[in-house]
């Protein structure tokens, strides 16, 4: 490539922009500016040349064009090993680039920000540095492009010790990045753009993802996994008080137990393995929903992840002391909890949003399958609720009908086939991931056995239809009296019936939640 002799800066995002061009001036790099950033150099006392006296053409329409010219991308996108090339920017009076430094506008966070107009973000659609990145990335072989500040130092380190030049598979890299930030761009614009289609989902679907943190390795440790968020800028939803780092497996447990716990207005505790719940318990405090919680499978809570929906207590952390766990969640904690958690060290604590913040999940529900992705609406809410139809001869009571409402929340969140005994507190037995639904009625019981809990007068929760009596009579043997499943089954008269012979009252909600 050979060493850099001139560079065009030309950032929305004035972080660092400074430091970093006084650091090139002082290299002997000469530096070619635009409007605003111009103005922070000059400020600064940085000297620069304006892309105006690289063009001959001033910017104009309130800035929309300014690096859209011949003199600029002809000094990028030039070949410096094609002799043609280079004597086409002799003859043309043209200088080369060889460094492009730039930030985009703030595309995502104006189009996600409350109350924007629509001139105001379609004003953020940047055309002029998109092309100044692709013209660079393209041409990586002899141009260094620059997409964020938190390059900058490497950048200059890399110029420091190789005397002003860059190594080919570091300029590669850095396009790379270039590529990915234009990617996520143009993906948070296509979005913006198709919200209100006649489409229900879009043709074509763009996915934009920043990694904001290598993890230590996927599922298994032979496996190499990173975090991406879905826009630059976003935050991380947590802020990890204490403990070691966060697994692959931390995370999908934690996003489980957020979005389960959520779920409650009460005081709620929710304990995950597995991103399936392995006990879930409500109270009028947090102790007492925890205590609850822990009841249904106290072998199973070992290692496992709890999400509180309250901020989180020194009775809490009491309460929970002799109990080992990988992450602890809640929306604070406050400081005499901290000082008892402390003494577990690699606890993870984590203060985060419960309920999850609604712009988390602003997108569908992406899952990745091989050579494609499924994409889907998320299966929030329980509008369900609201019409759900008593189909036996006996009524549920005042109670019964509170533990139907816990338990159909509750299971949303087991892995299907799910089948769950619980009561208005908690729950007793989680049957969870079963091939047959008759097994995972089984199964719930045989949990609930196992934790001495006993089934009588508990009511019990389907996330789909029955097929066949064998899974309402497993329930009725064990002594719940109630039971709420969507319905929809060729045979629901049957399972009707045969609830009527147990004398149990189940509840239709029209509405299935599979979680696979």
């Amino acid at each position: 490539m050979g060493t850099v002799q001139r560079a065009l800066i030309s950032v929305y995002d004035k972080t660092g922009v400074v430091s970093f061009a006084r650091s090139l001036h002082a290299m002997g790099i000469e530096i070619i500016s635009t409007g605003g950033t111009a103005g922070v150099l000059a400020d600064a006392g940085v000297p620069y040349r304006l892309v105006e006296q690289l063009t001959g053409f001033p910017e104009f329409l309130d800035g929309r064009v300014k690096t859209l010219h011949p003199a600029v991308h002809g000094g990028i996108l030039a070949r410096r090993d094609r002799p043609e090339h280079m004597a086409a920017l002799e003859r043309l009076h043209i200088d080369q680039i060889d460094l492009v430094a730039v930030s985009l506008y703030p595309f995502e966070r104006v189009a996600e920000r409350p109350g924007s107009t629509r001139d105001e973000i379609l004003e953020m659609i940047d055309i002029g540095g998109v092309a100044l990145l692709r013209a660079a990335g393209k041409n990586f072989p002899d141009i260094v492009v620059v997409s964020d500040a938190n390059q900058y130092d490497f950048v200059l380190e890399t110029l420091k010790q190789n005397d002003g030049d860059t190594p080919l598979e570091f300029r590669r890299e850095l396009a790379g990045a270039a590529f990915a930030r234009l990617s996520a761009y143009d993906a948070a614009i296509s979005a913006w753009l198709e919200q209100g289609a006649r489409r229900e989902l879009p043709l074509r679907k763009g996915l934009g993802l920043w990694k904001v943190m290598d993890l230590r390795y996927g599922e298994n440790p032979h496996q190499k996994a990173a975090l991406y968020l879905e826009n630059e800028g976003h935050a991380l939803p947590w802020k990890q008080l204490q403990g070691v780092e966060l697994s692959f497996n931390n995370l999908q447990d934690l996003d489980a137990a957020r979005r389960l716990a959520g779920e409650f207005s009460e005081p709620t505790c929710a304990i995950l393995k597995h991103t399936s719940p392995c006990g879930v318990g409500s109270g009028e405090t947090l102790v007492e929903a925890f205590q609850r919680a822990v009841a249904t499978d106290p072998r199973s809570a070992f290692g496992g992840v709890i999400a509180v929906n309250r901020s989180f207590q020194a009775d809490l952390a009491k309460a929970m002391a002799d109990l080992f766990l990988e992450v602890v969640a809640a929306p604070s904690f406050v400081s005499d909890a901290l000082e008892i958690l402390a003494k577990k060290k690699k606890l993870r604590i984590l203060e985060t949003h419960i309920p999850p913040a609604p712009e988390e999940a602003a997108g569908p529900d992406i899952r990745r399958i091989r050579g494609g992705l499924l994409v889907q609406d998320w299966d929030e809410g329980f509008p369900e609720l609201e019409n759900a139809k008593v189909v036996t001869k006996r009524k549920p009571t005042d109670d019964e009908m509170r533990g139907l409402v816990f338990g159909w929340k509750v299971v949303k969140h087991v892995k299907s086939n799910a089948v769950i005994f619980c009561n208005q507190f908690a729950t007793l037995g989680i049957g969870a991931g079963q091939m047959s639904r008759v097994d995972s009625a089984r199964f719930a019981a045989l949990k609930a056995q196992d934790a001495q809990l006993d089934l009588t007068g508990s009511v019990a929760a389907s996330d789909a239809f029955f097929p066949f009596r064998d899974g309402l009579d497993a329930i009725a043997s064990v002594g719940a009296t109630a039971v709420i499943q969507p319905g929809g089954s060729i045979r629901d008269q049957e399972v009707i019936d045969a609830a009527d012979e147990h004398n149990i009252t189940m509840v239709f909600t029209g509405r299935r939640h599979f979680r696979h």
